[in-house]
């Protein structure tokens, strides 16, 4: 997913574009909602901030799941983790992203091919006590471009380069304090669950 955003900066290098900067935010997993009687049926949630490798990671974790984010301004990977006795299903086609203007999007996750980015997706199965990593990324930030230096490209999901530092600050800056929104429906013996995790825009930094 993060090859466009490569591609693009060895781009406007090659052409002297100029130099380019660009904004890393700290964004933070802020609150999980869940199904009114999900605290009687999965008990007490916890959401934990931890390092890892350097890294500002969050864990979410009840009865059912486990799963532990890594937001950026590219994409929202996490690695979820089938707490229950039963196999689980993700519906993709039925997940969505809400951005920081409070638009509802379709999303897309690994292995889904551009091209097909607006095609129905099969969901998920994780068996009972098994583990999987992926990511979620708004299927209306990916486009192509023709000709000669053309092909697909995808838009960040915060504003992150400019021509300039202060150009990047004055995009940067007035998302702070801004939310993004994840659902995921996680389905269990035939019953939908709907998580829908908040994040939270608390900072920036341009380098």
């Amino acid at each position: 997913m993060k090859r466009g955003f490569l591609l693009m900066a060895l781009t406007c290098f090659l052409f002297a574009c100029g130099p380019t900067h660009f904004a890393t935010y700290d964004i933070g997993l802020k609150e999980v909602e869940r199904p009114a009687d999900a605290k009687e049926r999965y008990g007490k949630p916890k959401i934990i901030r931890f390092k890892d490798e350097g890294k500002t990671k969050y864990s979410f974790e009840d009865g059912l799941i486990k799963i532990v984010w890594l937001p950026t301004s590219s994409q929202f990977d996490f690695v979820l983790t089938n707490k229950t006795s039963h196999s689980v299903k993700i519906n993709w086609d039925e997940a969505v992203y809400v951005d920081q203007s409070g638009r509802s999007k379709r999303v897309i996750h690994s292995g889904v091919k551009y091209v097909d980015r607006n095609s129905p997706q099969p969901p998920t199965v994780i068996v009972r006590g098994a583990t999987i990593s992926d990511m979620v990324f708004p299927a209306d930030n990916i486009y192509y471009v023709s000709g000669q230096y053309g092909g697909w490209r995808e838009d960040p999901l915060f504003p992150s380069y400019g021509m300039g530092a202060e150009e990047v600050d004055q995009k940067a800056s007035g998302l702070v304090g801004k939310n993004v929104q994840v659902l995921l429906p996680i389905k269990i013996e035939d019953v939908v669950n709907e998580y829908i995790f908040t994040f939270s825009i608390d900072g920036y930094e341009i380098k």
